[in-house]
């Protein structure tokens, strides 16, 4: 299996024991495959490669900084950047911003609520595999917005009260259901560390309204999430104490990763002995195309390793920069 990796410093090849750089740029968060042409979301604009990653193009939005890329089922292609805006790609290779988007009442509040304030970033993208009208959009920190007309208009929420949105997904087989998860910023400052005010929430009904299905689960503050596409359909999240839980502190990033075969009703750890919790903070993830429920994971220190549905993890590639994206390809 070949292992594309988003770091801090660009995008890696992973084939067996070897690795390669195959794309010099800062922040690539977000790998993601669209009718067989991957893109990359860098901090420096959007690249794409039509030849599984072996070369890239010229990259677009290069004065924004793209956090995720997706694509719904009539070929339309959406970005989601920091400043919190939103890109369409048309027929003639342009990126177009949502007005509509930016345009929203509550945009003018949108933040990271550190010192001093960082603009709101609009890092979480959903699109209605059967219906290309419908699409969400979760901001951080700003909550979830949601429109059923192609970004004519918008409809705002927030999961639990929560608008520290960082991943989105839906459902494979039911597209009405939406997974969450999030953490403990808050426009005003960063809400008290207590179970209800960070981790991952559900949604019946396209997100009209959200059930917290992360009792009992710590630590809290999740981010990296991913559901795969074979039945069971299990959710994996990753977890940490804080926003900047990380290796570098005195008792590394006390990092979990969790699994639910069942909507988020129950949980269990995916973690094997060393990662009890893991000392490196989980940023990548994505499922593994070879097995079901097995997960491609990205560390803060470089690592990459594969983790199967029975907690069996195994070392891909070390010594990385930190890996914030993970985009496993299927020979």
């Amino acid at each position: 299996m070949k292992i594309l990796a988003g770091t801090s410093k660009g995008v890696f090849s992973i084939e067996g024991d070897q690795f390669e750089q195959v794309l010099e740029s800062r922040g690539v968060r977000d790998l993601v495959d669209i009718d067989g042409r991957v893109y990359a979301g860098t901090g420096a604009g959007v690249y794409f490669s039509e030849d599984h990653g072996k070369t890239w193009s010229d990259r677009e939005l290069a004065e924004h900084e793209v956090w995720q890329v997706r694509g719904g089922p009539d070929g339309t292609v959406y970005a989601g950047t920091q400043p919190a805006g939103l890109f369409r790609l048309d027929t003639n290779g342009h990126w177009t911003e949502i007005s509509s988007f930016t345009d929203m009442p509550e945009s003018g509040e949108w933040c990271i609520p550190v010192e001093p304030k960082l603009p709101g970033r609009a890092r979480a993208l959903v699109i209605d595999a059967h219906d290309a009208e419908r699409l969400w959009v979760g901001v951080e920190v700003g909550g979830i917005l949601r429109s059923d007309d192609g970004t004519e208009s918008w409809k705002f929420g927030l999961p639990g009260g929560n608008p520290d949105l960082h991943m989105m997904c839906a459902h494979p087989d039911d597209s009405q259901v939406l997974f969450a998860s999030t953490g403990y910023g808050r426009l005003d400052g960063v809400a008290e560390m207590i179970e209800g005010n960070a981790g991952v929430f559900r949604s019946d009904d396209s997100g009209a309204t959200w059930k917290y299905v992360w009792q009992g689960i710590t630590p809290r503050y999740s981010r990296p999430m991913c559901i795969d596409p074979r039945s069971p359909f299990s959710l994996t999240v990753g977890s940490a104490p804080t926003a900047f839980s990380n290796f570098r502190e005195q008792d590394g990033a006390q990092a979990m990763l969790f699994r639910s075969d069942d909507r988020g009703e129950s949980w269990r750890s995916l973690c094997d002995s060393a990662h009890t919790p893991s000392r490196e903070n989980i940023h990548g993830l994505a499922p593994d195309p070879r097995h079901t429920g097995g997960v491609v994971v990205g560390t803060d220190i470089g690592e990459v390793w594969t983790v199967s549905d029975d907690a069996k993890w195994t070392m891909e590639a070390d010594g990385l920069p930190p890996v914030l994206a993970v985009h496993p390809l299927a020979n």
